[in-house]
C-alpha cells in the first residue's frame, strides 16, 4: 500500500482509507490517482471487505486535481492519463463505499465523493465544481452525477459559478446522506460502514449492482434486474440463515455465501 493511501482494516470487514497528501490538501496527483485505482481495482476480488470508507482529514477531502501537473498539459498530454479509469474502477467498485467529508471537497474531491455510494458530510464541509474558474470544465463526471443528484438548475449553478456550497447545504439538496458535526463525521462514516459490513455482503453487492445498472434504464429494465437479482439470493446460505435467525428470534451470522 502506497503512503499516499493510509489504510486500516477492522475486524468487522470494514476498511478505513485515509488519503495522505496533507501538503496540497490531498490533491489528486498522478500518483494518487494511481494509488487509488490500485487500491480500489483489488477490491473486486477481495471476500473478507465487506465495506470501505474513504475520507481525508480535517482540512480536506480533496482539494481537487494536482494544478501543478495540469498546468503543464494539452489535449493529448491529459488522454493519456488515462485519468478516467481511476473513476471507473472506483465508480463501479462491487462494495459499498462511503465519502466521509470533512474541509474541502473541490473539483475532483466533489467527484469522488459522488462515485460512493453514501456521503456523510460535515456541517462546515464545501462540495464545489470550481474548474471554470481555471479554464477547464469537470472531466470527473461532475456534469452527469451533479445534475442527477440535486437537479439540473441547482448543477448549473454550482458549476457555471465555480461557488461551493456548504455540509449542510449539500445534504439539504440531496449531495449528502447525512449532515453531522464536523468532528462527528469519521465516528458516524465508520459507525454506518460496521452496520452494513454485519449485513449479508451478498445481498448489500446485488443492491449496489442493481442500482447502478438501473439507474440509466427503463423502469421496465430495472425492475427486471432487481427481480433476477432477488431470485439468485434464494439459494445463498445467507438467506437460510438471515430467515432461520429472524423466526429463531437470534442474532444472525452471514458468511458471505
Amino acid at each position: 500500500m502506497s503512503d499516499l493511501i493510509l489504510e486500516e482494516r477492522r475486524a468487522s470487514g470494514t476498511v478505513l482509507l485515509r488519503l495522505n497528501r496533507p501538503e496540497s490538501r490531498n490533491a489528486l496527483s498522478a500518483d494518487l490517482r494511481r494509488a487509488l485505482t490500485e487500491r480500489f481495482a483489488a477490491f473486486y476480488e477481495d471476500r473478507d471487505t465487506r465495506c470501505v470508507v474513504i475520507t481525508g482529514d480535517e482540512r480536506a477531502f480533496v482539494a481537487g486535481a494536482d494544478l501543478k501537473d495540469m498546468s503543464r498539459m494539452g489535449t493529448a498530454e491529459i488522454t493519456r492519463t488515462n485519468v478516467r479509469r481511476m473513476w471507473q474502477v472506483i465508480g463501479q467498485c462491487p462494495i459499498p463505499v462511503i465519502a466521509a467529508v470533512r474541509g474541502v471537497a473541490f473539483g475532483g474531491g466533489c467527484e469522488l465523493a459522488m462515485h460512493a455510494d453514501i456521503i456523510i458530510a460535515g456541517e462546515n464541509a464545501k462540495f464545489g465544481q470550481p474548474e471554470i474558474k481555471v479554464g477547464i470544465m469537470p472531466g470527473g463526471g461532475g456534469t452527469q452525477r451533479l445534475p442527477r443528484a440535486i437537479g439540473k438548475f441547482k448543477a448549473m449553478k454550482m458549476m457555471l459559478t465555480g461557488d461551493p456550497v456548504t455540509g449542510r447545504e449539500a445534504f439539504e439538496m440531496g449531495l449528502a446522506s447525512e449532515c453531522v458535526p464536523d468532528d462527528a463525521v469519521l465516528d458516524r462514516a465508520m459507525e454506518m460502514a460496521d452496520q452494513i459490513a454485519a449485513m449479508p455482503p451478498l445481498a448489500a453487492r446485488r443492491i449496489k449492482e442493481v442500482m447502478l445498472a438501473g439507474q440509466d434504464a427503463s423502469l421496465e429494465a430495472g425492475l427486471m434486474l432487481e427481480r433476477r437479482a432477488f431470485d439468485t439470493l434464494f439459494d445463498t446460505e445467507d438467506k437460510a440463515e438471515g430467515m432461520t435467525a429472524f423466526i429463531e428470534k437470534r442474532k444472525p451470522e452471514f458468511k458471505g455465501k
